[in-house]
């Protein structure tokens, strides 16, 4: 056991290159990694029932001790980031396909390593927690919305679709997950600290899966695309912190939302995208995964030399 939790620790610490590398090795062996494209959705099952299980209900305190933090944080990650990515990746030209899956990715929840990096970049956990929790939670009905508004008029969407599948894929896995903590917290207790290794293995498979099916693809409009995606994440970065800012919240909530915001649920946007489109609109989100987690660890060292307090002495006070 605590050889798994070092191998863990080494996991959660090192995500954004292990990510990195299994997109690398997707490209290398396209066709054996290919053959892995139909678990994806099990996968992705797999990583939410793991991240029901860090869920417990003190969690969600922080919505009714500060709404407004937490309302603003949502409302910012389901209209930035779906905005942008249909915004970008109608500037670039990209093909219908790929415009999808940027919509995709901008409409996707929060992500599983979004609360990991705003620990690192000394934000609010707890709001970062209970962002990706109740965005999670928003998800079976507003990305199917979201993907039919703004990529409706591109392919068509089955809304329908779309929601059943994150209530299979998403919702149920965490709530059968929370389930468990409460029923055998003292068991689970235990397990906790080898969790992590379940989301990298996970997150891993997948980017290694959709990069191998769209090997060819991503060669021929790897430059273009690799933009799009990048201006994305800046775009979420960027604008989240800016909205927090300009609603006046202390620098430790700015951080959590600027994170919130620019890390999507690429996992679930991969297998939304390769289960109701095809292959090739995955493509964003696997990116997406391999460059998120690059430049949230980045963010994540530039804040951890500052402490929050001390960036933001005329913040004013916490929303309550």
């Amino acid at each position: 056991m605590r050889t798994l939790v070092k191998v863990a620790s080494f996991a959660g610490r090192w995500f954004g290159l292990l990510i990195l590398l299994s997109a690398g090795v997707g490209l290398l062996v396209p066709e054996q990694a290919a053959l892995l494209s139909p678990w994806v959705s099990v996968l992705l099952g797999v990583i939410m029932f793991g991240m029901g299980l860090t869920l417990r209900p003190v969690d969600f305190a922080v919505v009714l001790t500060r709404p407004q933090a937490v309302i603003a944080g949502v409302i910012a990650q389901f209209v930035i980031m779906p905005l942008a990515g249909f915004g970008i990746g109608v500037a670039l030209q990209l093909p219908p396909l790929l415009l999808v899956g940027m919509v995709l990715v901008g409409a996707a929840p929060g992500g599983t390593a979004s609360n990991v990096i705003v620990y690192l970049a000394r934000g609010d956990v707890a709001l970062s927690v209970a962002m990706t929790s109740i965005s999670t939670l928003l998800a079976p009905f507003l990305t199917p919305l979201l993907v039919l508004w703004l990529a409706g008029s591109t392919l068509p969407v089955d809304a329908g679709g779309l929601l059943v599948s994150i209530l299979q894929v998403v919702l149920v896995p965490v709530l059968l997950g929370l389930l468990v903590r409460w029923l055998f917290g003292t068991v689970v207790e235990q397990v906790l600290p080898v969790l992590p290794l379940v989301s990298v293995g996970g997150i891993m498979v997948v980017v290694f899966a959709v990069v191998g099916a769209n090997a060819d693809a991503l060669l021929a409009t790897g430059a273009v695309l690799v933009l799009a995606v990048v201006l994305h994440n800046t775009a979420g970065l960027a604008l989240g912190y800016a909205g927090a800012w300009a609603l006046r919240m202390p620098e430790s909530v700015r951080r959590a939302v600027s994170v919130e915001v620019g890390m999507q649920n690429s996992g679930l946007a991969a297998a939304l995208a390769t289960a109701h489109f095809a292959p090739l609109a995955a493509l964003p989100a696997a990116l997406f995964s391999v460059w998120h987690n690059l430049s949230g660890a980045l963010v994540a060292s530039y804040w951890a030399r500052t402490a929050p307090a001390a960036q933001a002495a005329d913040a004013g006070s916490r929303p309550d």
